[in-house]
C-alpha cells in the first residue's frame, strides 16, 4: 500500500481540515454567537447601502448605453388603462345614454342594447388591467438589480455591466449560497435537537423561558442563513399572550421573520418527512396548534382549538395569515373571517418587503418548495419592514366579517399596500357565480326601481 502513497494526499487532508475549522469559527464568531445574544455587528447594513449604491451605478449605465443605442426595449412606453374616478353602475349607464341620444333612465328605464357597452368595457378592462390575477405574479421593479431573473428581457448594453452580473453570479452562488446554506441546517438542526432537549423538562417557568430562548436563538441563525435585514417599526405594540397576531402573507419567510422577534404559538396541518420533524420537536417545548389533515376542514373544531388556546393567558399569542395563500407584496386580499369569531384581541402586523434586493414573493404555482428556498439564498438580500400596529378588538355591533375588514384595511395602510376585497383563493380557483349575480342583481334593481320610482310619481 505504501507504493501508492502520495504525501500531497496528507497536504490536502490538512488543507481542507484548516478551511473547514476557519470557515466555522467564522460562522461562531460573526452569526451564531450574535445571534444567541440578539446583537449585530451593522455588517449587513454595510452590505445594503453598498448594493444600493451598485444598483444605482448598473442603472445610470444601463440607462446611458440605452439612449446611446437607441435601444428599443428602454424606450418609455405605457400599456396601461388611464385610471377613473369610480363611479356607480347607474351612473355610467346613464352616461352612456345620454351620449348615444336624449333618453336616460327616467324616461326609459327598460333594457337598451346600448347598456351592453357598459359590460363590454368592464370586461375589457378587466382583462388590460386585472388587479387580481396581477397579485399572483412577481412584482415588477422600476430598475435591474443583477439578478437576471429580475429583467428576463436583459440584452447586451455594455461590457462593464455585463463583467459586474458576471462577478455578483459568482458572488451570490459561490460564497453566499454555501454560507447560507449552511446556516440553515445549522437553524434547522439546532431548532430540532434543542426543542426536543427542552421538551424533556417539566411544564413550568424554566421550560417557557428555555423554549422562547432557544425558538429565538434558532429562528435568527435561520434569518441570517437568508442575510435578512429588517426593521421592526413601534415594538411596543408587540403582540402579548392571549391574543392573535394576524400579519399580510407574501412568503413562508414570513413566519421566520415576526419569530425572529418575539415567540408565537403555530397554528398549520401536521405534514410529513422534514417539516413533520420539525413540528413535533417544536410541540414538545411549546404548546402550537398542529391539526389532522381530516380537522382542518371542520371550521367549528379548528374554532374550538384556537380559542382554548387563548384563553390561557400563559400561552403564547397565535400567529395567523388571514389571507390563507401568498400575495406578491403590493397588496393584501381578503382575510378569513374564522380567526375574527373568536372574540379574542387581535394584534395586526403589517410585513413589507423591497424587492430591490431578492424577490421574496412565493409563486406556489410555478416553483416549489426547495426551488423557491434556494432562489432566495441565491438573492442578495431579503430586506424588509414590519410594523406592529395597535391592539384591535371587536366593536359593539360589528361582525366578523367587518372587523376582519377593519384589520385588513389597517395592515394595508400602514404597509403601503392596495387593499383588495377579492379573495386570494382565486389563485387556483375560478370567479364564484355569486359575483356574476351580484352585478345582474344591481342591474336589475337599478331597472326595477327606477320603474317603481316612476310609478311612484
Amino acid at each position: 500500500m505504501d507504493l501508492f502513497f502520495n504525501p500531497f494526499d496528507n497536504l490536502l487532508c490538512v488543507l481542507l481540515g484548516i478551511s473547514f475549522t476557519v470557515w466555522f469559527t467564522l460562522l461562531l464568531v460573526f452569526i451564531i454567537v450574535p445571534a444567541i445574544f440578539g446583537v449585530s455587528f451593522g455588517i449587513r447594513r454595510i452590505y445594503m447601502k453598498t448594493l444600493l449604491k451598485i444598483f444605482e451605478w448598473a442603472t445610470l449605465r444601463i440607462e446611458r448605453g440605452a439612449k446611446e443605442k437607441n435601444h428599443p426595449l428602454y424606450k418609455p412606453y405605457s400599456n396601461a388603462i388611464i385610471a377613473k374616478e369610480p363611479t356607480s353602475l347607474e351612473e355610467e349607464i346613464k352616461e352612456i345614454r345620454r351620449s348615444g341620444s336624449n333618453k336616460d333612465l327616467g324616461s326609459t328605464p327598460e333594457f337598451e342594447m346600448s347598456d351592453i357597452f357598459y359590460f363590454a368595457r368592464r370586461g375589457v378592462e378587466s382583462i388590460m388591467d386585472d388587479e387580481v390575477t396581477k397579485r399572483f405574479s412577481a412584482e415588477e421593479l422600476e430598475s435591474w438589480n443583477l439578478l437576471t431573473r429580475s429583467n428576463n428581457n436583459f440584452q447586451y448594453i455594455s461590457l462593464r455591466l455585463t463583467v459586474l452580473w458576471g462577478l455578483g453570479v459568482l458572488i451570490r452562488y459561490g460564497f453566499l449560497l454555501p454560507l447560507r446554506v449552511t446556516l440553515a441546517f445549522t437553524g434547522v438542526g439546532l431548532l430540532v435537537f434543542l426543542t426536543s432537549v427542552v421538551g424533556l423538562l417539566p411544564n413550568g417557568r424554566m421550560k417557557s423561558f428555555l423554549s422562547e430562548k432557544v425558538h429565538l436563538m434558532c429562528y435568527r441563525i435561520c434569518v441570517r442563513a437568508l442575510t435578512a435585514i429588517i426593521t421592526y417599526h413601534d415594538s411596543e405594540n408587540k403582540p402579548k399572550n392571549g391574543g392573535i397576531c394576524v400579519a399580510n402573507h407574501t412568503s413562508p419567510i414570513d413566519v421566520i421573520i415576526l419569530a425572529s422577534d418575539g415567540c408565537y404559538a403555530m397554528v398549520g396541518q401536521i405534514h410529513g418527512g422534514l417539516m413533520g420533524v420539525i413540528q413535533r420537536s417544536m410541540v414538545k417545548a411549546c404548546p402550537h396548534v398542529w391539526f389532522e389533515r381530516s380537522e382542518v376542514k371542520d371550521r367549528h373544531l379548528v374554532a374550538k382549538r384556537l380559542s382554548d388556546h387563548i384563553q390561557d393567558k400563559s400561552k403564547l399569542p397565535i400567529l395567523i395569515f388571514p389571507e390563507g395563500t401568498c400575495i406578491n407584496n403590493t397588496s393584501v386580499m381578503m382575510f378569513k373571517k374564522g380567526s375574527f369569531e373568536i372574540g379574542a384581541t387581535v394584534y395586526p402586523v403589517a410585513i413589507k418587503y423591497d424587492p430591490r434586493f431578492g424577490d421574496a414573493f412565493w409563486n406556489s404555482s410555478k416553483f416549489g418548495m426547495v426551488n423557491y428556498l434556494l432562489r432566495m439564498m441565491s438573492s442578495w438580500a431579503i430586506v424588509c419592514s414590519v410594523w406592529y400596529l395597535p391592539p384591535m378588538s371587536r366593536e359593539e355591533g360589528e361582525d366578523a366579517v367587518q372587523f376582519a375588514n377593519r384589520v385588513k384595511a389597517a395592515i394595508a395602510r400602514q404597509g403601503g399596500l392596495v387593499d383588495l376585497l377579492w379573495d386570494g383563493g382565486l389563485k387556483r380557483a375560478k370567479v364564484k357565480d355569486t359575483f356574476k349575480e351580484e352585478q345582474q342583481k344591481l342591474y336589475s334593481k337599478m331597472l326595477v326601481g327606477t320603474q317603481e320610482d316612476r310609478s311612484r310619481s
